[in-house]
């Protein structure tokens, strides 16, 4: 097998595919995609986006068929594709099972009561950005903050009668801005050593641009905020009021979040973060909230065996939780692991694409047009900034667009006097930042399935992810902080 995949690997050095080919496959996937989206909405991340993204791959695997590479050379590449998000597909099914358990134990609900008494209306769209963006920092992880945090601020934003589309926004935005400078995270790291940098040295360089991305966002949302006043206060006490009807409200509820970020800033691996969180839900309903598994189960009395199917129902499938308030009841509801199978079954597919578009050397060739059309040091960074774009499009994931465009474009910043923290931060104000607003992009489908806003809604409002890779094009183009090799 080895010996099969070298030789078709040299047979497609000899035979490059022509850009136009390269695309082809994009295009078709693009206009399927935006047919969906017309016809069904935001129904169509119920199936119909996945299946086109097989179709994709589908399209990709005929031109590999006449470009002489294998089926079992593209089933290959699927193959380590999906290796690659198997954490990712484990913490969706985690998030979806803690989730669950975070609202029958009253978790989720003590944080929107309590944020209802602490976040006005005028401030509560910065206070979203600058409080996950500090959880971000601390954890490394802007998937776990918006599983935890994120979540119960979307919450308190629908009850307050903000757009669920701006909470999402301002989550996201804080989440990233975090990630991007945590030395815990992930791709914090992967950013300098494809770039042959050195971590710290990446993250003080990130600062120049990262900044003024988020104090931008920030005075955006400051005054996105005072649009929204209004609206914000009205039945608050009523609220509060059926929260305290139907749960235990209790800042005891708060060890579990806690205990959850304390695992993770001592590096314990997220999955098992998760597990540990959701299985302290669990206990912590049996605790305080007896009533809730009761009406869960439809039983009388407690017993080991309701309170067991109560919870085990919490964690698995969709449960409701109905309070004297109709917003709430909207509120109060959790698909678990079942919620989140929609978006493992997008990634899936995306992986598909995007392997056998790496398999007939099509993300290559795409990247390498992109190399050879920098002239100069601004085209070369707008090349890194389209070929990351390129990657989080094709590929579905935001490792590979850091991974493939670093490998890549390493020399050739080399080879211009340029010091590797130019190209690691380039990679990550347009790679990392940028997948999630891309509906079928690993990133994209996990904040959606998570937050419950779909990225078109959350788009627009996801300021600091869009801002971010223009920001480092205006540096370039005025030479501000271009770091030159010593």
């Amino acid at each position: 097998m080895i010996k099969l995949v070298n030789k078709e690997k040299r047979h497609l050095k000899k035979n490059n595919l022509s850009l136009v080919t390269a695309l082809f496959p994009i295009l078709i996937l693009v206009i399927l995609l935006s047919y969906n989206v017309l016809v069904y909405g935001d129904d169509a991340l119920g199936g119909a986006n996945q299946f086109i993204l097989l179709m994709g791959g589908a399209i990709a695997a005929v031109i590999g068929f006449y470009k002489k590479i294998s089926y079992e050379t593209m089933i290959q590449k699927v193959a380590e594709n999906l290796q690659s998000v198997t954490g990712a597909l484990l913490i969706l099914l985690f998030v979806g099972a803690l989730a669950g358990t975070w609202l029958i134990s009253g978790i989720i609900p003590a944080m929107i009561y309590y944020g209802l008494q602490i976040l006005h209306p005028n401030i509560f769209l910065p206070a979203c950005i600058i409080i996950c963006a500090i959880i971000s920092l601390a954890t490394g992880s802007s998937w776990t903050t918006s599983a935890t945090v994120g979540i119960a601020l979307i919450g308190i934003g629908t009850v307050l009668q903000i757009p669920s589309g701006m909470v999402a926004g301002a989550v996201i935005s804080g989440a990233y801005f975090g990630d991007k400078l945590s030395p815990l995270s992930d791709t914090t790291n992967l950013a300098p050593a494809m770039a042959r940098g050195e971590l710290f040295r990446h993250i003080r360089y990130m600062t120049f641009t990262t900044i003024p991305s988020i104090i931008v966002t920030l005075i955006v949302f400051f005054i996105l905020s005072l649009t929204q006043e209004t609206y914000g206060t009205a039945d608050t006490e009523n609220l509060m009021i059926a929260i305290r009807e139907k749960f235990n409200i209790t800042f005891w509820l708060f060890i579990v979040p806690a205990a959850v970020i304390i695992l993770i800033i001592k590096k314990t691996p997220p999955v098992v973060a998760l597990l540990i969180g959701t299985l302290l839900g669990g206990l912590f309903a049996l605790i305080f909230q007896p009533n809730i598994l009761l009406e869960i189960s439809s039983s009388e009395f407690l017993s080991l065996e309701t309170a067991y199917r109560s919870i085990m129902d919490a964690i698995s499938i969709s449960i409701e939780i109905k309070t004297s308030n109709i917003l709430l009841n909207d509120l109060f509801s959790s698909g678990g692991m079942e919620g989140m199978l929609g978006t493992i079954w997008l990634i899936i597919c995306a992986m598909v694409f995007g392997g056998i578009m790496d398999a007939i050397g099509a993300l290559e060739r795409i990247s390498s047009a992109l190399l050879n059309w920098a002239q100069n040091t601004f085209q070369l960074f707008a090349s890194t900034v389209a070929s990351c774009l390129a990657i989080n499009l094709t590929a579905s994931d935001q490792y590979l667009s850091i991974v493939i465009p670093g490998k890549m474009f390493t020399k050739a910043y080399d080879e211009r006097g340029l010091a590797p923290e130019n190209l690691s931060r380039t990679l990550e104000d347009s790679g990392t930042v940028t997948s999630v607003l891309i509906p079928w992009n690993t990133c994209g489908a996990y904040q959606s399935g998570v937050l419950g806003v779909g990225v078109g809604e959350y788009f627009i409002f996801a300021i600091f992810n869009w801002l971010s890779p223009f920001v480092t094009l205006l540096y370039a183009a005025f030479s501000i902080k271009i770091a030159k090799k010593v």
